[in-house]
């Protein structure tokens, strides 16, 4: 891609792959499951040519960043640390954050941990899993839609790369990528099958293109998914590790951004948790809410240019 430039770093005993691109002050990108540096493209090439440095490593496990082999290995504590040490060694005391999926939950983390380095933060589709102190994560997900839940799916060791393997890399990440269905994800007992999105077209949406698609796919060929997956089997690990922010506010300001046929949106009891008034009790300086009509779940890709602006639009305030 024109003008990003990619190198590796050393951050928390690991060798991490970080793609970058302009000037001016930092705009941190995390990307989510099962995705890449590369999901931020568009909006690499957007903030850095309005003078930010748009910055996006492909977190632990994933890409060409280190997998460590333990499962302990993916906690959120050590990929804050990891992120930490990034913002180090970009020399900058903060930075704007913007995260999707899986990348916003380390982003909620990051807030939580370290609210001194984040200026403020673009959070895209999953807003801050607000900790219940009397069940674990996974459990309560389990109580709420069963076994066949995608989460509880991933919990067991190389039971769901298996599975995966059987239908292959490039249809499980078309599966998922592209994936337009809303509400929780309930998997086929027993096998991937049709996985996140049974009615999946035979051609890929405009904004994901065969070359996109190819670009994942050598990645995850070369990866597996296993350390991806490592994210989820660090839930309830994560539940117990988070016991003395219980109750906790996050001061940074935020903007969240949200399709309404999102996967997390129309699940979980997310809608009234967002517009309910608990999100902004746990989070006082949610500056806004933004529901985009007829986007789905990976709405950085879906709908680049708007994003790109809603970003702009919020972190130039600061």
């Amino acid at each position: 891609m024109e003008g990003v430039e990619h190198r590796t770093v050393e951050v928390n005993g690991i060798k991490m792959h970080v793609a970058e691109k302009g000037e001016g002050p930092v705009v941190l990108f995390l990307h989510g499951f099962p995705e890449l540096w590369y999901s931020w493209r568009h909006q690499i090439l957007s903030l850095s040519s309005r003078g930010y440095r748009a910055v996006a490593p492909d977190l632990r496990g994933y890409g060409d960043t280190e997998a460590p082999d333990s499962i302990s290995s993916y906690t959120g504590f050590q990929i804050v640390g990891d992120l930490i040490a990034l913002i180090d060694l970009l020399g900058v005391d903060q930075v704007f954050l913007v995260a999707h999926d899986w990348g916003a939950i380390i982003g909620w983390y990051l807030c939580m941990f370290r609210p001194d380095r984040v200026k403020a933060y673009v959070c895209l589709s999953v807003p801050l899993l607000h900790r219940d102190p009397n069940i674990r994560t996974v459990d309560a997900m389990r109580a709420m839609y069963g076994d066949d839940y995608y989460v509880c799916r991933f919990q067991k060791p190389g039971e769901m790369e298996a599975q995966m393997a059987e239908v292959g890399t490039e249809y499980v990440l078309k599966n998922i990528l592209t994936s337009r269905k809303p509400g929780p994800p309930i998997l086929p007992k027993g096998e991937y099958g049709t996985g996140f999105y049974p009615d999946m077209p035979n051609s890929l949406p405009s904004w994901f293109t065969d070359d996109d698609l190819a670009y994942y796919v050598s990645k995850f060929e070369k990866t597996g998914f296993t350390g991806p997956l490592n994210y989820y089997r660090n839930l309830n690990l994560n539940w117990e590790l988070t016991a003395p922010w219980s109750g906790g506010k996050i001061q940074v300001p935020v903007r969240f951004i949200t399709g309404e046929l999102d996967l997390v949106y129309t699940s979980l009891n997310m809608k009234e948790y967002i517009h309910g008034g608990g999100f902004k009790q746990d989070v006082p300086n949610l500056e806004e809410v933004i529901v985009q009509k007829d986007v789905a779940h990976f709405n950085n890709l879906e709908a680049a240019e708007e994003i790109n602006n809603h970003i702009y639009d919020f972190i130039k305030k600061f």
